[in-house]
């Protein structure tokens, strides 16, 4: 059947049908009653089928595509990544009273300090058109009795080849919440034995927020760079609901001066 959409016999039934629907919509108002009670059947009987059709094609047609690898970038930015987590299903889509280092999904991992967990996490489908992201992260904190709570991201292994002083990293993410919260990012670079932080805290007065990182303010060894990753950090987040619809990262050298 599939194959048939839009082939040349299937448009010449569409045309004719079409082509019978508007003589009886004119002959509508002087029809005799008993025919227009059938007709109205008839049309009705239509209506549902086209309506099926219509709620399913609007719905799959409006929905960022799974596996999606759009992604807004500046000039000359020479890496983009999302993580799989905001790219496509999961094997388990939800937890509740989630524990510490619990594994979201390949590279996210949940880390707090709480005696009891009184966390729910779930991955949501994002159906609003302007989203990117074919997945979001749903985060439902009750009572809260830790010092904190982060989501790390580990950076694949692309993040840290032919990383330089002179990059930026950027992180782009859209937010929602039920009450304003703090949420900082921590960006951390393993360099032999060594780990240089940056942290930044998310301007959260728009849905849609970034942060840049500026390596040149880090002493970072370009030679022995071995992974990156990280840490979203969410600051008293008691009786709250964040849901991150989309997270992105990228990395572009520094403009010359």
């Amino acid at each position: 059947m599939a194959k048939s959409i839009g082939g040349w016999m299937d448009r010449l039934v569409q045309r004719a049908a079409l082509r019978r629907w508007a003589r009886l919509a004119e002959a509508a108002p002087g029809m005799a009653l008993d025919d227009l009670r059938t007709l109205r059947t008839r049309a009705r009987a239509q209506r549902r089928q086209i309506d099926r059709i219509l709620h399913v094609a609007d719905g799959r047609l409006a929905l960022p595509v799974i596996g999606t690898t759009a992604i807004r970038r500046q000039p000359g930015t020479d890496w983009a990544w999302r993580p799989d987590l905001w790219r496509g299903p999961i094997p388990v889509p939800g937890v509740s009273s989630a524990p510490s280092r619990t594994q979201v999904a390949e590279g996210v991992t949940l880390f707090h300090d709480c005696r009891r967990s009184e966390l729910t996490l779930r991955q949501i489908r994002n159906t609003r058109e302007a989203d990117l992201a074919p997945f979001g992260l749903r985060m439902d904190v009750f009572r809260f009795d830790g010092s904190f709570l982060s989501l790390v991201l580990d950076l694949p292994a692309e993040a840290a080849q032919g990383l330089r002083q002179r990059h930026l990293i950027r992180i782009d993410a859209i937010v929602e919440m039920e009450k304003p919260l703090e949420i900082f990012a921590r960006l951390n670079i393993k360099h032999g034995p060594n780990v240089e932080q940056v942290v930044r805290e998310l301007p959260l007065a728009a849905e849609e927020v970034m942060v840049e990182f500026d390596l040149a303010y880090t002493r970072m060894n370009e030679k022995r760079v071995e992974k990156l990753w990280v840490d979203l950090i969410f600051e008293v987040p008691q009786m709250n609901q964040v849901i991150l619809r989309d997270v992105t990262l990228t990395r572009r050298p520094r403009a010359e001066l």
